[in-house]
């Protein structure tokens, strides 16, 4: 290491600046003595003649007493003497000027000192103050340098661990490269996985297509042939109002055997006249058309639809007689990572289904005012936007934005069926009352009727074409048969205003606007959309029957347990109630206060259709009295944020609310 003095040591730089002040000094030093190089001279010079001057004038004092001339009584000179003293008087008069002079001089010889003085003190207090601003100086370098040393040592601290932050991040740049890859290489293989998958359930969809084909043939030949055989039996006249009456009027009748029993009968009966009559033949067709009609009717009546076989239905669901409103939250919860989304009560009013965010659902169990947790379903595999329950409170639908709905079987935490078609997020999903049978409505302009017995729905709805001696009409569903065109003989082709839409149990319906929610009758399905409308549809048939138009976009729709009146719910922070048989709005409800938050913002019917409830934006809910369309309560409280979606329970007795800042209230 080297030592203090030498060049490359650490006190190097110290003898630099040292001898640079060294140099300055001198340079100072030269410069000031300048200044008195010739004043020192001139004053010494100044002196030498204030000595001789001074010499001269005793010598002058020493021969003026000596040659001192006697004077008359004239008082004058005498002697030879005179012109002498005339000599000496004019030295002495040069001398006393030569004097006057030199003192001038030496008084402003005098005063160029003191001033020359007062400067060198002036400098000397200057040099002072700068040397001490020089000790500052250094102390300040040597403080600096102490620093950068510092700071040295700290960028070579830090560049090396940049150097090796910067190894790790080429590595982590390595390894995300090999996951990517890994991720691409997952991803086709789902991608083939669910072209494998589509590919076989269309396959196995065509195989049961085909089947289903070849038994429909069969029974339209079967049903031709019985129709052939019954043209061309005799039929007595007196007996054909008889006949038309019993097919008019015995609707205590099964619907599927009525046209066999008819065979049957004819054909084991002895005709009491023994001629044939001429009009026999020619009542044959009205006959069979009057029949088929008041079956057809009778199938109506029973509440069945028209193009399908008896279907099968869920119990009816006990409501209560007299709703409860709520007046204080009872349990306060963090249910969910993220918002809630959707909440729905269970059939027997104790379990709670909510879903969220966090694509998670939570069943919960209504115990003594509060809620207790039951278990989680997962798989939706996108935010939840809607929950429901099947009317025996066995499933669990959910709607989500992965383009598909997903069904679930309570007690079993993972998915039991994917409802997937939709090309958007799915945003209502709802059981209809019959059973194997769910509504779904998305973002895709479409609502899609399933069949969950077999996770498929029709990707569109279609008329089959009516042709010339073939029959397209419900009663081929009527006799117990499906809904495929079968051939009669041109003399028994029925009328065309028979004829009626097939319909298989699935469809897709292609609507104008976004679909928010949806609801579900005996024969009808509500679907509320972002254009401001709420359409209805048949479920007998693919058109739409009617629109009735609302102002804001809709966000929610309930229906009633009577299926009489609609509750929407809309972005111009209105609640309507609609009533189904005039087609008309009957109330429109506002507060002071309520706002909707967003297009998925829920509002329901209290079970009694005596009131009705929805979620604000500033965290409160608010009641309508729908007789006089009063509102009559108003809670707060709990929620923190925008209410999201409500749901009063089938007994009458308590209201949960969600919002979305992850809460869930239960209200008594």
């Amino acid at each position: 290491m080297a030592g203090p003095g030498s060049p490359g040591g650490p006190c190097a730089p110290a003898a630099v600046w040292k001898r640079h002040i060294v140099r300055q000094l001198r340079h100072r030093d030269r410069k000031q003595k300048a200044l008195f190089l010739e004043l020192v001279p001139a004053y010494n010079h100044l002196l030498e003649k204030a000595d001789l001057l001074a010499n001269f004038s005793e010598k002058l004092k020493s021969e003026e007493v000596i040659s001192t001339p006697n004077l008359d009584s004239w008082g004058e000179f005498s002697g030879p003497g005179s012109d002498q003293v005339s000599s000496a008087a004019s030295l002495r008069a040069k001398w006393q000027e030569e004097k006057k002079g030199l003192q001038l001089v030496c008084g402003e010889m005098a005063y160029q000192v003191v001033k020359k003085s007062a400067a060198l003190e002036t400098l000397q207090s200057q040099l002072e103050e700068r040397q001490g601003r020089l000790e500052a100086l250094q102390a300040c370098v040597v403080q600096l340098r102490e620093t950068r040393a510092q700071q040295v040592r700290q960028l070579e601290e830090r560049q090396a661990e940049n150097a090796a932050q910067r190894e790790a991040y080429e590595t982590l740049l390595k390894q995300a490269a090999h996951q990517e890859a890994a991720l691409r290489r997952l991803q086709e293989e789902a991608r083939d996985l669910l072209e494998w998958l589509v590919q076989r359930k269309a396959c196995a969809a065509a195989e049961c297509n085909l089947r289903n084909e070849r038994r429909e043939r069969a029974n339209q030949a079967r049903v031709s042939q019985e129709l052939k055989r019954a043209a061309k039996r005799t039929v007595s006249v007196n007996e054909i109002p008889d006949a038309l009456e019993g097919g008019t009027r015995g609707e205590t009748v099964p619907l599927a055997p009525a046209v066999p029993e008819l065979l049957e009968r004819e054909t084991c009966e002895k005709w009491k006249r023994p001629f044939r009559s001429a009009s026999a033949t020619s009542l044959t067709l009205s006959r069979c058309v009057d029949v088929v009609k008041g079956l057809l009717d009778f199938k109506k009546r029973r509440g069945h639809s028209v193009g399908g076989a008896p279907e099968q239905r869920y119990q009816s669901i006990p409501v209560c007689v007299s709703a409860r409103i709520p007046t204080q939250a009872q349990d306060v919860l963090d249910a969910h990572l993220s918002e809630v989304n959707a909440v729905c009560f269970g059939p027997n009013s104790s379990l709670l289904a909510t879903g969220g965010a966090d694509q998670l659902i939570h069943l919960w169990n209504v115990v003594g005012g509060r809620l207790e947790a039951n278990q989680t379903l997962r798989g939706a595999g996108g935010s939840i936007t809607s929950v429901d329950f099947d009317p025996s409170g066995s499933q669990v639908l959910a709607a989500t934005y992965n383009q598909a709905a997903q069904l679930w079987k309570v007690g079993e935490t993972q998915s039991k069926e994917t409802l997937s078609g939709h090309k958007d997020k799915v945003t209502a999903a709802k059981f209809k009352l019959t059973r194997h049978q769910a509504v779904t409505g998305s973002r895709d302009r479409t609502v899609k009727e399933w069949d969950l017995g077999r996770a498929y729905c029709e990707p569109q709805s279609h008329l089959p074409p009516p042709s010339h001696g073939a029959l397209h009409y419900s009663a081929a569903m009527a006799l117990g048969f499906m809904p495929f065109p079968f051939s009669v003989p041109h003399c028994c082709a029925l009328p065309a205003f028979l004829a009626t839409v097939v319909f298989r149990g699935s469809r897709t319906i292609n609507v104008l606007s976004y679909c928010n929610d949806v609801v579900c009758g005996d024969h009808i399905i509500i679907s509320g959309h972002n254009d401001q409308k709420i359409r209805f549809w048949d479920s007998r048939g693919p058109h739409c029957i009617q629109v009735i138009p609302v102002q804001g976009r809709v966000t929610s729709l309930s229906l009633s347990h009577d299926q009489l009146q609609l509750l929407s719910c809309s972005r111009d922070n209105t609640l309507k109630v609609i009533d189904l048989r005039l087609s008309n709005i009957r109330q429109v409800f506002r507060a002071d206060g309520f706002k909707c938050s967003s297009d998925w913002t829920k509002a329901v019917f209290s079970p009694d259709r005596s009131y009705a409830l929805a979620g604000s934006s500033n965290g409160a809910l608010y009641i309508w009295d729908v007789d006089t369309g009063k509102l009559e309560s108003s809670l707060e409280g709990p929620h923190c944020a925008a209410v999201n979606a409500v749901a009063w329970c089938f007994s009458g007795n308590h209201v949960v609310s969600v919002d979305q800042g992850r809460k869930v209230v239960l209200w008594h």
